[in-house]
């Protein structure tokens, strides 16, 4: 008989901000994330230190997901930053960093936690005022009738991740196809609830990036069709194409031993049975004037074959990707069993064609109201293409996102010193009232607002990976980048030529001024100014509801990060 071990009492762990492993772990995840933040960000190399895949990346989806975190505090922060991302695809860095600088900066004030957490969910409060107001000096209206603003956001999405490895001419050459993929899913007819397409992006390994292209409608592999024979496809009475999804396996091995014991008469053979089964099922699909089918697994040769002497193309192995866009393109039903066949789980096509790249053969089914396309991606090298993939996805997700609301922010770090410099101009200028209702006294909620502020500020900061002087000027609050190693100039107009996100120039003295580190930056003499200039070619812009998201994830977060008083972990 075993020995049985005493079960050990719970650890509980005081007031867990003041211990040192936790402040040494939060450091070290902040460096991490910051170094990886912007095109500059340094990539990361992440393994599981036995072997297996290696992952370089500097994405924060892939980062978070790859750290094996144990601390539990630093533990709610990634997960609340990764659920973040998974609603909004982006602004996870900005997220996370601006989150560990809030904790940073505000368990170092002599002020109560309970106190820290109404004042800064004030000046939250403040923040998300000013972004949605009309007079908000960082953000930008997007209008769905010229691209340029569009075409800005994609750019700054791309351009952010280092890890594609893209140049100017490939960035342009993807921009240009991300939007028009994007117009694509955009339906033709306006409904009260409008509901946009898919994209499916089909890689292609070891070509050119300006290889990629992108067609309308749906590519499936399909390495049995031949070059140059018509395709020969039944059509029904109105000249459309039927066609019937299968999401079950038709390979006529349906059987699995695993699922339990069949009961078979002597003399009755499974394999034929059921491969009768399935001939059935082809004889109905060509009663029902079905010309497609396509199946997610493997099919029978010989139900190919028939459904091929009677006209009907075939298509097996289509995968899982594809089943959600074609049945929504069709209207058709994925089919989950051989041996029920309903009038209405078949779906509609326009018309079929063949298109051949790079050595290999794709069927493209083109539906009467085309909302979904295929984008072929391509790329050097494989982990090139797995983080260009990503961006290319986080890239299509903020276009919808701006659908719904048709704004943009201002990237480089403008946006996060303009709202520092706005929350330093209005808590300057709070009447009394204000502290009363929120029971603090006015150096306790300046003392707060500093630290608030040099947490946005130190988002700004994060951009500069090699050394670079960062200013910001006291007209608009935008950051400004001086190149590490410039020489001593009598006017900084002669160092700097545009701020970060390119919407300002140098022509007037702006007042710059060093973005400081812990001392905070002076108080702007008045609210900063909205830019008078258009939207630049070159703006770089970020998702207005990602960037929004991610400021109220980061101080929820941080919020509820002070407020712990105890963990429990349980040592059984």
């Amino acid at each position: 008989m075993s020995r049985l071990e005493a079960k050990k009492p719970p650890l509980f762990i005081s007031e867990p901000l003041t211990g040192d492993a936790v402040s040494q772990s939060l450091s070290v995840l902040s460096r991490i994330l910051k170094s990886s933040y912007g095109p500059a960000g340094r990539l990361k190399q992440l393994h599981n230190g036995v072997g297996g895949c290696v992952c370089t990346t500097s994405q924060s989806s892939t980062l978070l997901g790859h750290l094996s975190i144990s601390q539990p505090v630093l533990r709610v922060l990634t997960a609340s930053v990764r659920n973040h991302v998974s609603r909004f695809s982006d602004c996870g860095l900005f997220a996370a960093i601006l989150c560990c600088g809030f904790i940073e900066n505000f368990r170092s004030l002599n002020v109560a936690p309970f106190t820290v957490i109404k004042i800064s969910r004030h000046l939250l409060g403040l923040c998300m005022e000013h972004l949605k107001s009309e007079a908000c000096g960082c953000r930008v209206s997007v209008d769905f009738s010229r691209v340029e603003t569009l075409a800005c956001l994609v750019r700054s999405i791309l351009t952010s991740k280092p890890a594609c490895m893209l140049n100017k001419t490939e960035v342009d050459h993807l921009t240009s196809l991300v939007l028009k993929a994007f117009i694509y899913t955009v339906p033709s007819r306006v409904e009260t609830n409008v509901v946009l397409g898919k994209c499916v992006i089909i890689p292609v390994k070891g070509r050119r990036v300006v290889d990629s292209t992108v067609f309308p409608g749906l590519l499936i592999e399909a390495p049995e069709i031949q070059l140059g024979k018509p395709l020969a496809v039944k059509r029904t009475g109105s000249n459309m194409i039927k066609i019937a999804l299968f999401s079950v396996s038709m390979s006529g091995d349906g059987f699995n031993p695993e699922e339990g014991t069949v009961a078979v008469h002597h003399g009755v053979s499974l394999e034929v049975s059921e491969l009768n089964q399935l001939l059935h099922v082809g004889k109905q699909l060509v009663k029902d004037e079905v010309g497609l089918v396509v199946c997610q697994k493997v099919m029978h040769p010989s139900l190919k074959q028939s459904l091929k002497e009677n006209g009907v193309l075939a298509v097996d192995r289509a995968g899982l990707s594809v089943m959600e866009p074609l049945g929504r393109m069709t209207g058709s039903q994925p089919i989950a069993s051989i041996h029920s066949l309903s009038p209405g789980c078949y779906g509609t096509l326009k018309d079929l064609c063949i298109e051949s790249f790079a050595s290999k053969h794709f069927l493209r089914l083109i539906p009467e109201d085309t909302v979904t396309c295929s984008l072929i991606l391509c790329n050097r090298s494989e982990t090139a293409w797995d983080e260009l993939k990503r961006v290319c996805e986080t890239a299509e997700h903020m276009l919808q996102l701006t659908v719904k609301e048709p704004f943009a922010l201002l990237g480089g770090g403008c946006t996060e010193t303009h709202l520092a410099s706005y929350i330093r101009y209005k808590s300057s200028s709070l009447p009394a009232s204000t502290f009363k209702d929120l029971d603090c006294s006015q150096t306790q909620y300046q003392l707060v607002a500093d630290g608030f502020c040099r947490s946005l500020e130190s988002v700004a900061r994060s951009l500069s990976h090699d050394g670079e002087e960062i200013l910001t000027d006291m007209v608009y609050g935008h950051s400004w980048f001086v190149p590490s190693g410039s020489p001593c100039v009598s006017k900084w107009s002669d160092l700097v030529s545009r701020c970060g996100c390119g919407m300002n120039d140098n022509t007037e003295d702006l007042g710059w001024r060093f973005l400081q580190g812990q001392s905070g930056c002076p108080v702007i003499q008045g609210c900063p100014k909205e830019p008078s200039a258009k939207v630049a070619d070159l703006l770089a812009l970020d998702c207005f509801a990602a960037k929004c998201s991610g400021l109220q994830v980061a101080l929820e977060t941080a919020n509820l990060i002070l407020d712990l008083s105890y963990i429990i972990e349980d040592q059984n």
